[in-house]
């Protein structure tokens, strides 16, 4: 393993990872901190106004000084929208990574260490999941939902329905990286001697395998919480994710679109970018994770 001090000294040589780390960090508090620092709570009905509608950004003729990048149809500040949007895009995309993880770590690790028909069994299940599109199982998942409910009941469950669906069609990933790091550790001699002192496998495959494979787990993870963030935006668009009174940036995107063409560009355009840059960032760091914590890639760090 590398050392903090080896780790560190590779982040602030990185010109890329620093420029990634600094992104992630501004949107990141940016989205914990907004319902504090936000110029308007988009979800509150009371500080909207329709007569605030469809206004430019603040620097352009016709702008208010209240919003700085404009409003919605709504009468909502942009600024403020994404602000929230952002939280709940990275609130589903965390979500669903940690559903991914607990899967996927779960019956990869099992699978690994057990070997046999297990094995074959878990991993013929991993790819058939992995034959099916993630877009396709929920948008039929989601579909169905939104046809069995009413707005409302959709509406408080939407951001549990997307971090689950998102989640448990993404866990073959997780689960063949951990069975393959698993493969390559349980016939190492400190699982022989933990074997041998009497340890039930329980004890052997989550207190001495799995520390020793999650390295590529954090890389993964990583990747996958853009890519989740990703999925949710594509639902949102399609009108399958979150619904407008609770946006995500994906949402945000789509309550614009239709105006892009009329004049009002900004009310998608800046969600945009910033759902562009919060993806790209995070697979920015990802990549840079997969290098620094590659022992093949590192030459003399720790």
């Amino acid at each position: 393993m590398i050392s903090w001090r080896g780790f560190l000294k590779r982040f602030f040589s990185d010109p890329v990872a620093i420029g990634s780390g600094i992104v992630l960090l501004i949107l990141v508090l940016m989205a914990v901190f907004a319902p504090l620092i936000a110029p308007q709570n988009p979800y509150d009905l009371m500080q909207l106004d329709i007569m605030d509608s469809d206004l430019p950004p603040s620097w352009r003729d016709g702008g208010d000084p209240r919003f700085w990048l404009g409003t919605d149809t709504q009468g909502r500040g942009v600024f403020s929208t994404i602000m929230h949007g952002t939280g709940i895009s990275l609130l589903i995309g965390i979500g669903a990574v940690i559903v991914q993880g607990i899967l996927g770590v779960t019956l990869g690790l099992w699978a690994g260490y057990k070997g046999g028909w297990v094995d074959s069994f878990l991993m013929r299940l991993a790819d058939i999941q992995m034959s099916l599109s993630t877009l396709m199982i929920a948008i039929i998942a989601l579909a169905l939902f939104q046809a069995a409910f009413d707005a409302n009941i959709y509406s408080d469950y939407a951001i549990f329905m997307l971090i689950l669906i998102i989640g448990i069609a993404e866990w073959p990933k997780f689960a063949r990286t951990v069975r393959s790091s698993v493969l390559g550790e349980k016939n190492k001699e400190y699982v022989d001697a933990a074997r041998v002192i009497g340890l039930p496998a329980r004890k052997v495959m989550w207190g001495h395998i799995l520390p020793n494979t999650l390295t590529p787990v954090l890389v993964i993870s990583t990747i996958q919480v853009a890519e989740a963030i990703m999925t949710e935006a594509a639902l949102s668009f399609l009108g399958l994710g979150m619904p407008t009174d609770k946006p995500s940036l994906g949402s945000l995107i789509r309550s614009g679109f239709e105006f892009i063409f009329s004049g009002s560009w900004w009310i998608t355009l800046y969600p945009a970018i910033v759902l562009v840059a919060l993806v790209l960032a995070l697979n920015l760091l990802g990549d840079w994770l997969r290098d620094v914590l590659n022992p093949k890639l590192r030459r003399g760090d720790d």
